[in-house]
């Protein structure tokens, strides 16, 4: 069977997508096949897309080209072995992380630090297609509440965002929190997150277009970082205390001034380094104000399931900037890379 897809056989800039004719995927052991509905696209799809040594080594291994695309949402068209709580025409969401299963993180319920895990779209192919296969255990029911496109903004987002403020940095009502780019993916998750815990939020973004709309979505305070340097007002604005935590992933370019916002005993939570990998601190203090600093890498299963859940219940409203047909997947890349998006930039095949 021959489908649509968005793919590119070699790295490099938006020209390399190609919208073009692909063999569909054919079902191993104990996999699905998913006709997609929507696929959400991330900032990690340009990294894929330019540079990122996963894909380069899947290239070079198979003639094949590569499908991006880890956020999915769709209908179950076709099972391969048994698994009686799936059928055919269930609406689905897919967990975009394949981890081993056995080793002891995965035991342990903490698949999102299995070392050998794969990511849809990176180490297999994607949802910038017609139809993608993915493990059957990835497979999470979602209800007819939920639509599709709302769906396929959870995974990465959502999840990444979820992780840092609820399971890492343990956000609690009546707490203040700075929202670090608050226009992007992770950001904008981290608003709604936020207001639902009952958190007073503190919001940077680059336009005043984009913090009118971060208000809009639970922004308490917003700063237009372009313009001012945000741990001024951050300080100011709580009578030099500063917040309880602050969820970063700008990385280096923001690095001292997120850690320069921090109250005591205030916690950090990162999550990426768009502007860099190094970012120096002052030692002494971190210790004297007694901050906690902390790394987080998307998500488990079982918060997924917990944020799926609260989308069903109209608790969490995934922001969608846009859709768009699957055939403009390079228009997405390019709203993402001139960072004119709030929210999630959907794909429809």
């Amino acid at each position: 069977m021959r489908m649509k897809a968005v793919a590119f056989s070699e790295q490099g800039g938006i020209e390399v997508l190609e919208y073009q004719d692909v063999t569909a995927p054919i079902l191993g052991p104990d996999e699905i096949l998913i006709k997609v509905k929507s696929c959400a696209v991330n900032y990690l799809d340009i990294h894929a897309r330019y540079d990122r040594p996963e894909i380069k080594q899947k290239l070079e291994e198979t003639s094949a080209p590569h499908i991006l695309g880890s956020d999915i949402a769709g209908e179950i068209v076709e099972i391969s072995g048994e698994h009686p709580d799936l059928a055919i025409g269930n609406r689905v969401l897919l967990a975009p992380c394949i981890p081993c299963g056995i080793c002891h993180d995965c035991i342990n319920g903490y698949e999102n630090l299995c070392d050998t895990q794969q990511l849809l779209g990176f180490q297999t192919d994607g949802g910038y297609a017609e139809y993608v296969k993915a493990p059957a255990k990835n497979a999470i029911w979602i209800a007819e509440t939920l639509s599709y496109v709302e769906a396929s903004a959870l995974p990465i987002a959502y999840l990444t965002a979820w992780h840092m403020l609820i399971t890492r940095a343990q956000l609690r009502a009546g707490e203040d929190v700075l929202i670090l780019g608050a226009g992007g993916s992770v950001g904008s998750a981290g608003l709604q997150i936020a207001k639902l815990v009952g958190a007073r939020i503190f919001a940077t973004a680059s336009t005043d277009e984009k913090l009118a709309r971060a208000k809009e979505h639970g922004a308490d305070v917003t700063i237009n970082y372009k313009d001012i340097d945000f741990s001024e007002v951050i300080l100011e604005e709580t009578n030099g205390r500063g917040v309880d935590v602050v969820l970063e992933h700008v990385g280096a370019a923001t690095w001292d001034k997120s850690i320069s916002s921090l109250a005591k005993n205030g916690r950090l939570v990162s999550c990426g380094v768009t502007t860099g990998n190094i970012g120096e601190i002052n030692i002494r203090k971190m210790y004297q104000k007694q901050l906690t600093l902390m790394g987080s890498a998307l998500g488990t299963p079982k918060e997924l399931r917990k944020l799926v859940r609260l989308a069903e219940l109209g608790l969490l409203v995934p922001i969608i900037d846009r859709t768009l047909p699957l055939e403009r997947a390079a228009d997405a890349h390019q709203l993402l890379e001139s960072r004119k998006n709030f929210g999630k930039v959907c794909l429809i095949p």
